[in-house]
């Protein structure tokens, strides 16, 4: 059986790709790199593919908002091939700049009713953009990128980071389905290590099924023990780094 096919998304201004094509070919699949418009001119080129990722970077320069004109190519080009990616189980993966754009694609996070987003990413509100590790808590639930993990230390670099929702009164509903999985913990001082406000302290949420996850931490950062800051003495440095595990349970899940 051949391993799991990952379609690594790119655009102009996406920088993340090559990284997260190696963790998913660590993680043993296949992956393959295809800039947006070439899937726009053969959108079956997904139905080889068992996962589909948006990496980070900065599409088309973050031009309007974080993500804006990668969503809209993927809604006004793509709409029907992600729908059926998604529907036929594929799993989908947005980092950074991938889950910005997934809240505007309508493939997470958006009202059951109207098909509006129930959240959007807004500026830190520190009005930086933030470059640094942060700890992470996990609660999977049905989360199929997060199984078995509890905990991450991450790196993270942003500017438009801060999870909102459209209505407060969603959080309460939305952690109680499971549809947040990943918040920002605490450090050795009792510090939140939340980086940009988020409400909640959320970094990731996912949709009901769980297949569909978008985060703001880079996993492909830490694929090595050797990329954590301060590894020497801490880390065995032949180990894989923390965020090698979302890209297995991703592999495992499609084998």
């Amino acid at each position: 059986m051949l391993s799991p096919r990952a379609l690594i998304l790119r655009a102009p201004g996406t920088n993340c790709d090559h990284e997260t094509a190696y963790a998913f070919e660590r993680a043993g699949g296949i992956a393959r790199r295809l800039h947006v418009r070439a899937l726009a001119e053969r959108p079956a080129v997904a139905d080889d593919c068992q996962i589909l990722c948006i990496p980070g970077g900065f599409s088309y320069g973050d031009d309007i908002a974080s993500g804006r004109i990668f969503a809209l190519e993927l809604k006004t080009r793509l709409a029907d091939a992600l729908v059926r990616f998604r529907d036929r189980g594929g799993l989908v993966l947005g980092i950074c700049n991938g889950f910005q754009v997934l809240l505007q694609t309508g493939l997470l996070l958006t009202d059951p009713a109207s098909g509006s987003p129930q959240a959007s990413l807004a500026h830190n509100t520190s009005g930086r953009f933030v470059d640094r590790w942060v700890r992470l808590n996990c609660t999977p639930g049905p989360c199929v990128f997060l199984r078995g993990v509890d905990h991450l230390e991450l790196p993270v670099a942003h500017g438009e980071g801060r999870f909102v929702l459209r209505d407060p009164a969603l959080l309460e509903p939305l952690r109680a389905a499971g549809q947040l999985p990943l918040t920002y913990a605490t450090d050795d001082t009792g510090r939140s290590t939340n980086p940009n406000g988020a409400v909640g302290d959320v970094a990731g949420a996912c949709d009901l099924t769980g297949r569909v996850f978008g985060l703001m931490p880079h996993p492909e950062r830490f694929i090595d023990a050797t990329q954590y800051p301060a590894w020497t003495g801490r880390l065995d440095p032949a180990a894989p780094g923390a965020g090698l595990a979302l890209f297995v349970n991703a592999v495992k899940a499609m084998a």
